[in-house]
């Protein structure tokens, strides 16, 4: 059970703004409602950024009122939308985004999004003075100081399904998949996911994987009777084209892999219960924090419990994988 943070309310806000920013992520719309509805209740005014920090810098504000967050906790995406914005690199446009801010008698900023928009928000406070407060919400759970970040648990589930339709045709056809998911630097939707569809061998950009080890595993598969099915989990790694590289190489080796790159599929749909659960305990949370007179931190969930990380850690400090999920893949392989 989650327990919220009781803190006492020490600082005059009288209107709060609230945006989504980078990849999006199933449960930033359940955040967007519980941030917004949580803040009304304190007689505070809710803004609503879109398009993220292109939006921030060029003043794309709407003010979000109760019956403006209704009917969405179920909903994928954000209505807030959401992008990606180079400009917010340059120190001169951060200024001008707090300029912005102030104009709009904006006395706190919630950011819901991954590292790279947190770091955003952690220089937008460091260098504007404005109240800042930050999200986790990738499907990549890959930000330090938080157990589960908003969208994962829908992104697993998600990828789960189609790897279990994609091993009905790899045993019909007795062939091995190569299913690529989410996961540029972080192999943590890899490892839980190929845990959870019994993959035969999962791929991360943790651990250092050897082509001669996969086909060992193959080849001792087929002597044992068990056939040449399987599914091979591979996170998509820093470099495009990973999956397909393996395959080549696995072609060259004697095998004939399919191949089925998950995608954007990952990021869409419906959010589970667990993460709609998630999203608004920590979007409640957040705007506490915020009123309490908290900034440049991150609120996360550790042992079901609400935390403050610094946003400077959450740049400095990587979140470790769990080596034990690809080991016990591969004892319940074998």
């Amino acid at each position: 059970m989650y327990r919220l943070p009781s803190l006492k309310k020490n600082t005059r806000i009288n209107a709060i703004a609230v945006m989504t920013s980078g990849g999006d992520s199933p449960g930033m719309n359940p955040a967007i409602r519980s941030v917004t509805r949580a803040a009304l209740n304190q007689g505070i005014r809710v803004f609503g950024i879109n398009r993220g920090y292109s939006g921030l810098i060029i003043g794309d504000f709407t003010e979000l009122k109760s019956g403006d967050v209704s009917n969405i906790v179920q909903r994928g995406g954000t209505i807030l939308k959401s992008d990606r914005c180079e400009a917010f690199k340059d120190p001169a446009v951060r200024h001008q985004a707090g300029e912005i801010l102030k104009e709009h008698h904006i006395g706190g900023l919630i950011v819901i999004g991954g590292d790279g928009s947190l770091t955003g928000a952690h220089l937008l406070t460091h260098e504007t003075g404005i109240p800042v407060i930050g999200l986790p919400g990738t499907i990549d759970n890959d930000i330090y100081g938080t157990e589960d970040t908003i969208g994962f648990d829908t992104a697993l589930n998600t990828a789960l399904e189609a790897i279990d339709k994609i091993r009905d045709t790899a045993i019909s056809h007795e062939r091995i998949f190569l299913v690529e998911v989410m996961g540029r630097n972080s192999g943590h939707i890899a490892s839980q996911v190929g845990v959870a569809c019994g993959a035969e061998m999962i791929i991360v950009p943790e651990i250092d994987f050897k082509l001669e080890a996969l086909c060992f595993s193959l080849a001792s598969q087929r002597a044992e009777g068990h056939g040449s099915s399987g599914i091979i989990v591979v996170a998509e790694g820093p470099k495009p084209g990973l999956t397909y590289r393996l395959a080549n190489q696995l072609e060259a080796q004697g095998e004939k892999p399919g191949v089925c790159i998950l995608g954007h599929i990952q990021r869409g749909g419906r959010p589970t219960g667990h993460d709609r659960v998630l999203a608004s305990c920590l979007g409640a949370a957040s705007v506490t924090y915020l009123l309490a007179g908290f900034t440049d931190v991150m609120i996360g969930m550790i042992d079901s419990k609400i935390t403050a990380t610094p946003l400077l850690d959450i740049m400095e400090k990587r979140k470790p994988l769990n080596p034990q999920l690809v080991e016990l893949a591969q004892l319940l392989h074998k």
